[in-house]
């Protein structure tokens, strides 16, 4: 594996935003995040419990389906209104994105970013037929691993031809990972929770996520593991580790320089959207460690960042500035890492 390499610090995004036109959501995202950039699909979950990341994502499941439940969703093998919803909104969101596509002008034909829920969280998220955390049930998690893994070619498939042949990005959330690994994941009554899964069984599923979405023809994934150590990424063959900018120490920056010395690229996820932050100074924050370390700053071409939280709070109308400040962020990083 080598690190994806470029010549800019360029921007995407790996988090659900507010709104419910996803027309109007995905044409700003084009406008501020396209090449150079990486715009992706946005998840919208303002539009209701069949727009969440959770079931967008099962509605790609092979010969398994979705349906709600007051606990939330449940896995079956039976297809019902909630599953057709779910599998409605999905073709409809893509269907959005060929629209936009088709109405631009520009010779843009960079790839389009998509996110789903990786396995092991949507084990942690979803119920089986007692009402049960799937997790808890260990013949359940291998059967949604291997429908996860079988329903990716479509979803790809499908990218692909409204996109007019672009290339996909897949951003593999997994947001409950280091809680699967610590054994923190409360069970569905909440007075106590779930064992932690073996780091093995862990690995070995993700890697089978990465390695069927890169046989689906995913030109890019990214591994976005939450509070979890980001040699996830390595450990599981994605191109990229989404992680935060680390604060304090320059020790803490050595994890990372050891991802890029073995050819996993950097998504920094926690550029800031609000306010007026002092360029200079996240540039630095970003340039001293690394050099430090003894890294080339031109090492850090190709790296990505992508907005922080805060973007949750962000309303329509002010995401495209709150996005043009990541990209701002991006080219100033750019610049630093050129001269220096």
């Amino acid at each position: 594996m080598s690190a994806p390499t470029g010549d800019a610090v360029t921007a995407t995004l790996t988090r659900a935003l507010r709104g419910t036109d996803p027309f109007e959501t995905f044409t700003v995202l084009r406008g501020e995040l396209g090449a150079p950039h990486l715009a992706s699909v946005p998840v919208l979950p303002d539009r209701g419990p069949h727009a969440e990341l959770a079931a967008r994502t099962a509605a790609m499941l092979d010969s398994l389906h979705a349906d709600r439940q007051p606990h939330g969703w449940r896995i079956t093998g039976v297809p019902g209104a909630d599953s057709r919803q779910a599998r409605n909104l999905l073709a409809s969101d893509l269907n959005v994105v060929a629209d936009v596509l088709g109405a631009e002008s520009g010779a843009d034909t960079g790839p389009i970013a998509f996110s789903v829920l990786g396995p092991v969280s949507l084990a942690a998220t979803v119920h089986v037929h007692n009402g049960e955390k799937l997790q808890s049930d260990p013949g359940a998690r291998r059967d949604l691993t291997q429908s996860w893994c079988a329903g990716l070619p479509d979803l790809v498939a499908a990218l692909r031809r409204n996109t007019d042949g672009r290339g996909t990005v897949l951003v593999v959330e997994e947001p409950e990972l280091e809680r699967v690994l610590a054994g923190t994941i409360p069970t569905a009554s909440g007075y106590r929770t779930l064992r932690s899964l073996p780091r093995h069984e862990v690995r070995t599923a993700l890697t089978e996520a990465v390695t069927a979405a890169r046989e689906a023809g995913a030109q890019r994934v990214l591994l976005a593991a939450g509070d979890a150590e980001p040699a996830w990424a390595l450990r599981t063959g994605a191109d990229t580790a989404v992680t935060g900018v680390p604060s304090g120490a320059t020790e803490r920056w050595e994890p990372l320089a050891a991802l890029h010395e073995a050819g996993v690229g950097l998504c920094f996820d926690s550029a800031p959207v609000t306010g007026r932050p002092a360029v200079r100074s996240l540039v630095e924050r970003v340039l001293r460690p690394w050099t430090e370390l003894g890294m080339d700053p031109a090492a850090l071409l190709g790296t990505l960042l992508a907005p922080s939280s805060a973007i949750h709070e962000t309303t329509p109308p002010e995401l495209a500035g709150a996005l043009r400040r990541v990209t701002d962020l991006g080219d100033a990083l750019t610049e630093a890492c050129n001269e220096a």
